[in-house]
């Protein structure tokens, strides 16, 4: 498939000395591995193209390839477990808002640390103009593009997930909030009117958040580091060069991007390697399929409370799929004989595999990406982030269903497993895999290609927008809205007008036909 043939062009490209080896810059704060593991393949595609690449995060690469050098961050307070029991309460209208206000105080908290570490200090040595291209995460704050301003490199901006909304102006995107849900809402492209309200309001609404609360916050803090200089972070983001993001048209749906907008979805998905052989066994000789069950790296199954666990459990037994289900604890109460238990799966071999059914997931991104590249249908649950978004697309093109962890038990589970399983989800599943996998250029060579048009291009002016650098009210057109108004509204003015001249000379009129007669 073409999402893996890439993989042996890289390694051709290894053994050939590249004369026109970039200076590259990878520069990611935010310490969540979800996040990293769609920007270190990207890093170490360029490393193993030839690039020199320098990359500060708080994550090592345990084997980095020649020309890939690590820059480690402190090590972050954010948890490596959230408990499922914390998700319990019931969902308040306001949750996107209390997710907002969570985000802010992560960006603040990464950004201080990033400034002021000696991995950055390092890095500053550098003289201006050093790097040909710096590669940095646009997520919840944007206090790195000050590092890129001072090294005067251009920039490409990289998103783990779906766009922000404070995303689009900065690239002179269109934001239609019709039919592009916000990442918090969590909509498919089709929605109910209730629905394309409450998108329009979150959208406008946390755009406006993010100008108030979290650009003085950036700005505060990249000039208590460089000086009070510097432009502001809401200037110096339009002079991003290019977006990478970790999506893809089939899998999220269509969108009317820019040029400077790539979808490379994918990246991270590398051909399947062989099972071990306790599970190779369960897969290979399940006559009715296998269900894969996997709430990621973070989100324990082993903190599901008891009536949501045993639910589970019991919807499993009267299952005649054999089931492997990512469980941290080495015991499961009244576990069934078609169920296995494991504390760590290699999650995308499992669903390379031909014989496994159905994938049931919180809908996190790479994970989704995966059983969407493999054709696997999804029972996903989600909890939080973008996790909504992702399954709700997929809801839309049929090859998945959703639950709502509040109301997981027995019954639920069952019914959605059992119909999940139904041909038809399969065959929508194989029809978005064969649009997901079947691209002119694999998504790695797709990524380091531009990489490279921008470093050489000196930040690929040509497929930036105009719209990127016009005023709101330019943007849309408030003024020709304006201009129009008033010549519509003119002739109106002047037809009341006369009217109201003619009532004025009519009663004068008719008074002195009246004396005139007397």
């Amino acid at each position: 498939m073409c999402v893996w043939k890439g993989f042996c062009l890289l390694a051709l490209l290894s053994l050939v000395v590249c004369g026109d080896s970039l200076r590259i810059l990878g520069l990611f704060p935010h310490p969540a591995m979800s996040h990293f593991k769609f920007f270190h393949p990207i890093m170490r595609g360029l490393a193993e193209a030839g690039h020199s690449v320098d990359v500060i995060s708080p994550f090592a690469d345990k084997e980095p390839p020649k020309g890939y050098k690590d820059y480690l961050l402190p090590p972050s307070t954010l948890t490596d477990t959230i408990n499922l029991e914390d998700f319990e309460r019931p969902y308040h209208y306001l949750f996107h808002y209390i997710e907002f206000f969570v985000l802010y105080k992560m960006g603040k908290e990464d950004c201080n640390t990033t400034l002021h570490s000696q991995a950055l200090s390092a890095i500053l040595k550098h003289p201006p103009g050093y790097y040909d291209v710096i590669l940095l995460e646009q997520f919840n704050n944007d206090c790195v593009m000050s590092v890129a301003h001072v090294l005067q490199a251009p920039v490409i901006g990289m998103s783990s997930c779906a766009l922000m909304p404070w995303h689009y102006e900065r690239f002179g995107a269109p934001l239609i909030p019709s039919y592009v849900s916000a990442l918090f809402q969590g909509q498919s492209q089709e929605m109910s009117f209730a629905g394309r309200l409450g998108n329009w309001i979150t959208v406008h609404s946390l755009n406006l958040l993010y100008k108030i609360f979290t650009v003085p916050a950036a700005n505060a803090l990249i000039r208590q580091r460089f000086g009070p200089g510097l432009p502001s972070t809401e200037d110096m983001v339009r002079n991003t060069s290019l977006m990478l993001v970790n999506q893809h048209f089939s899998l999220s749906g269509p969108k009317p991007l820019p040029p400077n907008i790539i979808e490379v979805g994918g990246v991270h998905i590398s051909p399947p390697k062989p099972l071990p052989s306790d599970l190779q066994q369960i897969l290979d000789n399940a006559p009715k399929g296998v269900i894969l069950i996997s709430w990621g790296s973070q989100l324990k199954a082993s903190s599901l409370p008891a009536a949501r666990r045993d639910g589970i459990v019991r919807a499993i037994g009267k299952l005649e799929q054999q089931v492997i289900w990512k469980y941290e604890n080495d015991t499961l109460p009244n576990k069934p004989e078609n169920l296995h238990i494991r504390k760590w799966l290699p999650q995308r071999d499992i669903l390379a595999h031909p014989n496994l059914r159905v994938f049931m997931s919180h809908g996190g991104l790479m994970g989704t990406t995966e059983a969407v590249a493999s054709g696997v249908p999804i029972v996903g649950v989600p909890i939080y982030g973008d996790q909504s978004l992702n399954i709700a697309s997929l809801v839309q093109r049929g090859m998945a269903l959703q639950l709502d962890l509040r109301k997981l038990d027995e019954n639920t589970v069952f019914e959605a497993l059992a119909k999940a399983l139904h041909p038809s989800f399969k065959t929508r599943a194989q029809e978005v895999a064969s649009a997901y996998n079947n691209r002119i250029q694999n998504p790695l060579e797709t990524a380091i290609w531009w990489v490279e048009h921008v470093a050489e291009t000196k930040g690929a002016p040509l497929t930036q927008p105009s719209a990127v650098h016009l005023s709101r009210f330019v943007y849309h057109s408030l003024d020709v809205y304006f201009v129009v108004f008033l010549v519509l509204l003119l002739p109106v003015i002047t037809f009341l007008g006369l009217i109201r001249l003619c009532r004025r000379g009519k009663p004068k009129g008719d008074s002195k036909l009246k004396r005139k007669r007397n």
